[in-house]
């Protein structure tokens, strides 16, 4: 049983903001990248645990987040991509797609560090389904017949892959408490605006994951969950903030048929009122 597990640091108990724990030259960037590969750590034993043949984790922060001399002797580790999307998911016969450390879509409320690629999203929605980090990887994943059995991260994050993709194992090891989506911020006033959580402490995380993973593989070997799709022509909309409060930028994307098309399309923006 072959497991893809994509990993990020915003959604890593213990890692409290971007600037000090997730930006290289941070305060706590060290510290940060070795709380993700703890957590990380536990959903490989778990993975192990519940059946997995192989577990490839891909390290998705994007400065980089996983210490590769600190990570389970078992999985294998990769660093950058083979090409565009769907980011190594064609690689070989996956049976799964995992993810830890993943935050909410961009101005979710009550979540933390909730955000879609760069602090500039305010949305990015396909066939009008609302979609994150985690939704762009999880419909790729669909795309090619692989399901999304499992997620840890903050608890609006867990609620929102549960949304997506029915039957998948969500562990929740922070929760955001600001209750705003900041949707109308500027990109520097927005990248603090999610910062309050109220956080598992590392030990207790890490084995609500190992735990929780264990689980999800027994449940993906035995009766897997269907991979998660949306169905054709594809159309992807962007809202993007502008320089000033308020302002915004749309712009879209489209195909007839392949998803995966899709999301290597370039954005055509619409033209200011």
């Amino acid at each position: 049983m072959r497991i893809y597990l994509m990993t990020d640091m915003e959604g890593v108990a213990g890692v409290v903001n971007f600037e000090d724990w997730c930006e290289p030259g941070g305060a706590y960037y060290d510290i940060g990248k070795e709380l993700l590969t703890g957590e990380v750590n536990a959903a490989v034993d778990g993975f192990f645990a519940g059946g997995a043949t192989e577990v490839l984790v891909a390290d998705g922060h994007g400065a980089g987040g996983i210490h590769p001399h600190l990570l389970d002797s078992r999985a294998e580790y990769m660093r950058g991509w083979p090409g565009d999307w769907p980011l190594g998911l064609e690689d070989r016969p996956f049976d799964g797609l995992a993810s830890v450390g993943q935050h909410a879509k961009a101005c979710t409320p009550r979540a933390h560090l909730a955000h879609t690629q760069g602090l500039n999203y305010i949305d990015l929605s396909v066939n009008g389904v609302s979609i994150g980090e985690f939704g762009q990887i999880a419909l790729c994943a669909g795309h090619l017949g692989i399901p999304s059995f499992f997620g840890s991260g903050d608890l609006a994050f867990t609620r929102e892959a549960e949304a997506l993709t029915p039957g998948i194992v969500a562990v929740a090891v922070k929760r955001g408490t600001r209750a705003g989506t900041g949707e109308g911020l500027t990109e520097k006033a927005y990248g603090l605006y999610h910062s309050a959580a109220i956080h598992l402490s590392p030990e207790r995380a890490r084995q609500s994951i190992r735990d929780g993973a264990q689980k999800a593989a027994e449940k993906l070997r035995q009766a897997p969950p269907a991979p998660v799709k949306l169905m054709p022509p594809y159309e992807m909309v962007a809202v993007f903030r502008g320089e000033k409060e308020g302002e915004r930028i749309t712009a879209r994307a489209s195909h007839p048929s392949d998803f995966i098309a899709l999301m290597n399309a370039p954005f055509i923006y619409d033209p200011k009122e």
